[in-house]
């Protein structure tokens, strides 16, 4: 058996700046504000907004765990929630942190992304997982989402 996926979603959501709550532990926790943005693709209409809390790693790399929410065009609400890691070497990191545009091939950012809802119409998102390739602009993320099919 082979796993297979199809082009699904494009999430383009805005974010505000972090807030930092010191090292828990387990790297230095923060948490990214999701402020809006958009969807396209099977689903088109806005990103509702929702966070991010990242832990911030002692060799770079972030984890992510976002909870936000999605609005169709003709109202309908969806809740996504997305796990996933982003890493490169430190110069990449420190560029994509200072808000420099980098190749997205120049680091990893990957996520696992479940959908909920109440809509009738979108019922079949409740069994749907999806995997997205991850793209940090300056003002945000830009996420290719794959259905798992």
């Amino acid at each position: 058996m082979s796993l297979s996926t199809r082009p699904f979603l494009v999430i383009e959501a805005e974010v505000g700046p972090p807030v930092t709550y010191g090292d828990a532990g387990e790297g230095v926790r923060r948490c990214i504000p999701i402020t809006g943005g958009r969807v396209s693709g099977d689903l088109t209409g806005e990103v509702l907004p929702g966070a991010d809390w990242q832990s911030m790693l002692p060799d770079g790399t972030i984890e992510l765990s976002a909870h936000y929410g999605l609005r169709t065009t003709d109202g309908l609400r969806v809740e996504v929630t997305s796990t996933g890691l982003r890493a490169a070497p430190p110069e990449v990191m420190a560029r994509l942190a200072a808000g420099e545009a980098v190749d997205r091939d120049l680091y990893y950012f990957r996520t696992v992304m479940r959908f909920r809802t109440g809509a009738e119409a979108l019922r079949r998102l409740n069994t749907v997982m999806a995997i997205s390739v991850g793209e940090r602009m300056a003002t945000g993320v830009r996420l290719e989402v794959f259905e798992v099919l």
